[in-house]
């Protein structure tokens, strides 16, 4: 856990890759690894990490049954215990479906909700906090997300200043890549925690003040990002620097179309097991492999030689 006893929803989260396993009568012949999936969950925390966020979109969510849905964050909530918090993916087109997973979510025992405007759906503004005061209503701390390049909604400052207001609404996952909201966040929306939601401003945004990190690569480099979590919040500014620098090459990629995809990939280059995605996500290209796979080496190496001094 971290060194810094972050409180709410912040520290390290995972927004936790999922395996498959092949199986012919799946959905697109990929079966969901339960098994190894807890094993992941259990891995990440055990490296450092504050919890997990099964059902973003790392986790592939939307290419789930709604059976596979509930039953993936499930896995999450009994591999962790009460050794790391959970914080459940409840997107959804409506309100009336966020809200679902939401109440399936406190059922289940979850310690938070992270949760887009609606989705497939261009919202306006009184029907993006209609969705949000759904989905808080079902008691448990709700994370908004931020993501205009996915959803084409932007939750600006001004926006959160008014979702701020819904009782139960305590963070917000910052995918701008606009590392200037950080400290406008503050100002407009005082109690609201920010979180980085872009590991390749993830430094930038801990500095100007974020006090959490929902992360993709901490699938790959799990005591790594945590211990960049400490040195950047612990004010310990040139250690966090020259160990960030050499990985944000590869952390660029949780900012692509395919970064699932990448991410899997540098897991299986370091060991771990990402395998293939469910479609719509195809596979890697040649030339997207090999620059994956190029931004590894120069990470791992990195870290190689860092552990080696």
């Amino acid at each position: 856990m971290s060194d810094t006893q972050p409180t709410g929803l912040g520290g390290v989260i995972v927004a936790t890759a999922l395996p498959y396993r092949a199986d012919a009568a799946a959905p697109a012949g990929l079966a969901v690894d339960y098994d190894a999936y807890a094993e992941h969950c259990r891995w990440v925390v055990g490296n450092g990490c504050r919890g997990v966020g099964p059902n973003g979109s790392l986790g592939e969510y939307s290419s789930l049954t709604d059976a596979e849905r509930r039953r993936v964050a499930r896995t999450a909530m009994e591999a962790v215990g009460g050794d790391g918090v959970v914080v459940a993916g409840v997107h959804a087109p409506g309100s009336h479906q966020a809200r679902h997973w939401a109440e399936t979510a406190a059922e289940d025992g979850a310690d938070g909700v992270l949760c887009l405007p609606p989705t497939m759906y261009r919202a306006n503004r009184g029907e993006i906090v209609a969705h949000f005061e759904a989905v808080a209503s079902v008691g448990l701390p709700v994370m908004v997300y931020n993501n205009p390049i996915d959803t084409k909604v932007d939750l600006t400052p001004g926006l959160l200043a008014e979702i701020a207001q819904i009782d139960g609404v305590v963070a917000v996952k910052e995918f701008s890549g606009d590392v200037r909201r950080v400290l406008e966040i503050g100002e407009k929306a005082p109690g609201l925690e920010v979180v980085a939601g872009a590991d390749d401003v993830v430094l930038e945004s801990l500095l100007m003040g974020a006090t959490g990190w929902f992360a993709g690569f901490p699938n790959v480099f799990p005591a790594e990002s945590a211990l960049l979590y400490d040195l950047a919040t612990g004010g310990r500014l040139e250690e966090a620097r020259a160990l960030y620098e050499p990985l944000v090459a590869a952390f660029r990629w949780d900012s692509r179309t395919e970064f699932v995809q990448a991410i899997k990939l540098a897991m299986d280059l370091v060991g771990r097991y990402g395998g293939p995605c469910r479609p719509p996500r195809g596979p890697l290209t040649a030339e997207h492999r090999a620059a994956v796979a190029d931004d590894m080496a120069r990470a791992v190496a990195a870290l190689d030689r860092r552990r080696a001094a």
